[in-house]
C-alpha cells in the first residue's frame, strides 16, 4: 500500500511524515538510521493498521529545534503529537532509539495508548553486560554488528549513497549523538519508572543482537507489569528488517489480541 508523504508542523518544528493503511492507529518511532523510505515491514504493518511514521525532529527532512536536548524532550514532543492528531486507542511501536523514546512516552502517560511494542530498545544498563558503542564503530563494523546474516551486511555495504543521502546520514548521526552521547544510550532514571507502564507491553528482541545483548529483554520486561517477551532466533538488532515476516506476525498478533 503506497504511503502519503507530507510535512507537518508542531511546536514550531516541521517534521516529515509518512502514513498508509486503515484500521486502528499505530505510531511507529524509528531508530538512529531515520525513516527516509517506506520499508517492507511498514507496508505489511499498514495492511493491519493505520500506520503513522514521523521522522523525529533533527532527523532526515525534519527541522532541528533548539529545544531538543534529550530523549525525554522527544517523548514530550510525541505526547504533543498524539494530542494534536487526536490519536486514541493507539498502538505505539518503536525500534532501538525509537523503542527507548516509546518507553519514555509510556512512563509519562499511557492515556492515549492501547498497546506498547518495543524492539531492541536502548536506555538501560546491566552491570557486566555492556552495550555496543556504535559511535566508535566504522561503517563496516556497524553493518556487521547490526545484522546476524552476513549477506544483509554485505548488501548494505554494497550500496553507495548519493551526496544527498550521505548528508542525511550525517545529519541522523549528529542527531543521535545529540540525544544519546552522554551517557551512551542510557537514562539512569528510566528503570525506576518502568513500573508506571500500565498497558499491554510487548518486548521483541533478536537473539544475536550485538548492539544490545538479548539479556536486556528481561531487564526491560521485569519492572513492567505482565510484559511479554518474544525472542527471534538468528536475528540481530533490527528484527523488523532482518526477520520482517516474523516480526510483523508477532507484533500484529499481539496488538490485535482480544483482552478482558
Amino acid at each position: 500500500m503506497p504511503a502519503t508523504k507530507t510535512t507537518v508542523e508542531l511546536r514550531g518544528c516541521k517534521i516529515g511524515l509518512m502514513r498508509a493503511g486503515e484500521g486502528a492507529p499505530m505510531l511507529y518511532l524509528h531508530g538512529a538510521a531515520g525513516a527516509a523510505a517506506w520499508l517492507p515491514f511498514m507496508d505489511r504493518l499498514s495492511r493491519h493498521f493505520d500506520l503513522i511514521v514521523p521522522e523525529h525532529p533533527s532527523f532526515g527532512v525534519s527541522d532541528t529545534p533548539p529545544w531538543l536536548e534529550s530523549v525525554g524532550d522527544l517523548a514530550y514532543f510525541y505526547l504533543d503529537f498524539i494530542k494534536a492528531f487526536g490519536l486514541r486507542d493507539l498502538h505505539l511501536m518503536g525500534s532501538s532509539l525509537g523503542g527507548w523514546t516509546a518507553l519514555e512516552i509510556a512512563i509519562r502517560s499511557t492515556h492515549a495508548l492501547k498497546t506498547l511494542t518495543v524492539s531492541c530498545p536502548v536506555g538501560l544498563r546491566i552491570p557486566d553486560v555492556p552495550v555496543g558503542d556504535m559511535f566508535l564503530w566504522s561503517p563496516e563494523e556497524r553493518a556487521r554488528n547490526l545484522f546476524h546474516d552476513p549477506a544483509l551486511a554485505d548488501q548494505m555495504l554494497a550500496v553507495q549513497p548519493t551526496d544527498a543521502e550521505a548528508d542525511v546520514m550525517m545529519k541522523n548521526n549528529y542527531a543521535t549523538a545529540r540525544l544519546a552521547w552522554q551517557p551512551r544510550f542510557f537514562n539512569p532514571d528510566l528503570e525506576k519508572w518502568l513500573h508506571r507502564i500500565d498497558v499491554p507491553t510487548h518486548i521483541v528482541w533478536g537473539r544475536e543482537d550485538k548492539l544490545v545483548p538479548v539479556a536486556y529483554a528481561q531487564a526491560f520486561a521485569g519492572p513492567i507489569p505482565n510484559a511479554r517477551v518474544t525472542v527471534i532466533p538468528e536475528c540481530g538488532h533490527m528484527p523488523h528488517i532482518e526477520k520482517t515476516d516474523e516480526f510483523v506476525r508477532v507484533a500484529a498478533a499481539f496488538c490485535q489480541e482480544r483482552r478482558p
